[in-house]
């Protein structure tokens, strides 16, 4: 069943019934940069009439590591392991989204698929569940910007001009 791009990474981005929680929600990101692109989830945002495109990953649990929340979060959404894993930068998001406001803190991160024929596909189910709720693109971060396709978190895309 695919439920379609507002359900995609739910963690991540809100249902439209969700009601916004009232504390900062911490999350994980990864950008799997691999020959110049990066993997990106593709979402929709009915209220703004947008589409728009954010790294997989979730939220961290209570007492859980960072790098282990995105382990199993990639794991959960892919069905795939990761490895090499580096801590890029923190990114406070303030965001509204379907209309309700949000507040996340976001580690990002950039890491290896251990299956590399990860990176030879066009496009990556994300599910949650067994349900389908995106797919995941590899995008050049020359694609995003003022005039060209949306990549959230606002501040990612002046940190992937920056990045060696």
């Amino acid at each position: 069943m695919n439920r379609g791009a507002n359900y995609c990474l739910y963690y991540i981005f809100m249902s439209k019934n969700y009601k916004p929680p009232h504390f900062t929600r911490p999350l994980v990101i990864c950008i799997f940069s691999h020959k110049g692109k990066i993997l990106v989830c593709e979402g929709t945002d009915t209220v703004k009439n947008e589409t728009f495109y954010r790294p997989a990953g979730g939220m961290i649990e209570f007492q859980e590591r960072a790098e282990d929340a995105l382990r199993r979060e990639i794991k959960e959404e892919t069905g795939e392991d990761i490895t090499n894993i580096k801590y890029l930068t923190t990114i406070e998001n303030i965001f509204t989204y379907e209309g309700k406001p949000g507040h996340e803190i976001i580690l990002v991160y950039d890491a290896e698929f251990t299956n590399g024929s990860l990176y030879k596909k066009n496009q990556i189910k994300i599910t949650e569940s067994n349900d389908v709720w995106c797919y995941a693109y590899w995008k050049s971060p020359d694609e995003f910007g003022e005039g060209k396709l949306r990549l959230y978190p606002e501040e990612l895309p002046a940190l992937l001009k920056t990045a060696p």
